[in-house]
């Protein structure tokens, strides 16, 4: 817009000049037709124009007495009263009159060489939408339009362009924090705007999935603050009661036997405080206090601490198999798992370990009742026991296998229940293997 301005003033200054510039052309033409014809004498009078356009001639005395003239211009008063001299012969003027004449473009022309020869005048009307006053208003006006003409026209565009952001802005506006499943809708084609939905639909997504995911990790929080409140209240009440019967009834209370059982729920009660602990710093660990661990190690020193166990292991550990991880949590894994075997095999249990592409894998299988297939993802869930025979009092916190399934996923692995082929339970954990 800022460009038309200029633009239609400089069309109009340019259409103006060659208009003028080609009158004045046609009334020199003239003039000079009719100096000529005077100066060789020959009858002008009346003097007919050869020149279109040009309809106004007069031949003047110096003392201003009309010698001849076209029939149109007869009857009217002389011209003009500019008279060209010999140094300028010829000059061209607009003259305007206050009589019906009017307006025009005229030039002189001096028929003579002499300061006392007539001077011929030729011009023509200047008509009212080429004199200066109406062409430049004409072209004011005309600017003006295509201005607001643009204005009107870029408005339009510019609407019409921004109507699906606008959309896109209102149907965000709608989308509440609490129900992240509307979308806003995707405008046909490949442009910004299509491009700019479909990334408010796709950052929608990610929400979504964030959300849900989070609501999930809540409600695990939850369940977990739940059930270790629980299972912390238990021990906390059965030391509470015998201590106030001991307390009440002194004479009457064995005290070895109240503290043996005190110090049973007090060992139950560090377990599980050193559980969740656990629990909570998994993950804390920086690279830089990772160790190189080997499984085959690992494994021949987790069996021979527990060598006095009922159970015979069976060892096909492949060489060379390597992790990397905090030896205190890998410790963890394997021993979960043997106690966990060991408790429930019939005869042995069978430890393999090897190297699958880059996944390293540790097998522990017993030859126990096994796990039912519905029931293998319960076992992973925390404080969940499967077997009825095992109390809150003899058995472990229900921690154990929770706390190694999610050490498997702080270093990028997997622990798993799979058949075994001895009928009882299979656990594969899978870690990445270290590289050389």
């Amino acid at each position: 817009m800022f460009l038309l301005v200029p633009s239609g003033i400089a069309a109009a200054t340019i259409s103006r000049a060659r208009l003028t510039g080609m009158e004045w052309r046609h009334a020199r033409k003239q003039a000079a037709l009719t100096a000529a014809d005077v100066r060789t004498g020959l009858s002008i009078n009346p003097i007919i124009p050869k020149v279109p356009g040009i309809a106004l001639v007069q031949v003047v005395a110096i003392d201003g007495h009309v010698l001849a003239a076209s029939p149109s211009a007869r009857t009217l008063p002389v011209l003009s009263t500019l008279r060209p001299t010999p140094e300028r012969p010829q000059l061209d003027v607009q003259a305007c009159h206050p009589d019906p004449t009017g307006c025009l473009r005229l030039s002189a022309v001096l028929a003579g060489p002499s300061r006392g020869s007539p001077v011929v005048y030729a011009a023509g009307r200047a008509p009212g939408l080429v004199s200066t006053g109406f062409f430049d208003t004409f072209f004011a006006v005309q600017v003006a339009i295509l201005i607001a003409l643009t204005a009107w026209t870029t408005w339009q565009v510019t609407g019409r362009t921004l109507r699906p952001v606008e959309s896109i802005s209102r149907e965000l506006g709608e989308i509440n924090i609490g129900d992240l499943s509307s979308r806003v809708s995707e405008p046909p084609g490949d442009d910004e705007i299509a491009r700019l939905a479909r990334t408010v639909n796709a950052t929608l997504d990610r929400l979504a999935v964030s959300r849900g995911s989070l609501e999930r990790m809540l409600d695990r929080q939850r369940r977990f603050a739940s059930d270790a409140s629980h299972e912390l209240r238990t021990p906390l009440a059965g030391l509470r009661a015998q201590l106030e019967e001991a307390q009440l009834h002194p004479a009457e209370s064995d005290v070895p036997a109240v503290l043996k059982s005190a110090l049973s729920d007090v060992d139950r009660l560090q377990s599980i405080s050193t559980d969740l602990l656990l629990l909570a710093r998994l993950g804390a660990a920086t690279s830089e206090e990772l160790l190189l661990i080997d499984l085959a190690e690992l494994v021949r020193a987790e069996v021979t601490r527990g060598a006095s166990a009922c159970r015979r292991t069976y060892l096909n550990l492949e060489p060379g198999v390597r992790v990397r991880a905090l030896p205190a949590h890998l410790h963890r894994v394997l021993g979960n798992l043997l106690d966990n075997a060991r408790r429930h095999a019939r005869t042995g249990v069978w430890i393999d370990v090897r190297l699958l592409g880059h996944l390293a894998e540790l097998v522990v299988t017993d030859d126990g009742d096994g796990i039912p297939p519905d029931h293998r993802d319960l076992v992973f869930n925390r404080f969940t026991r499967l077997d009825t025979a095992r109390s809150r009092t003899h058995g472990g916190t229900g921690l154990g296998l929770a706390i190694a399934s999610e050490i498997a996923q702080v270093y990028g692995g997997t622990l798993c229940v799979a058949d075994s082929p001895a009928g009882g339970a299979r656990f594969v954990l899978r870690l990445p293997a270290a590289c050389d």
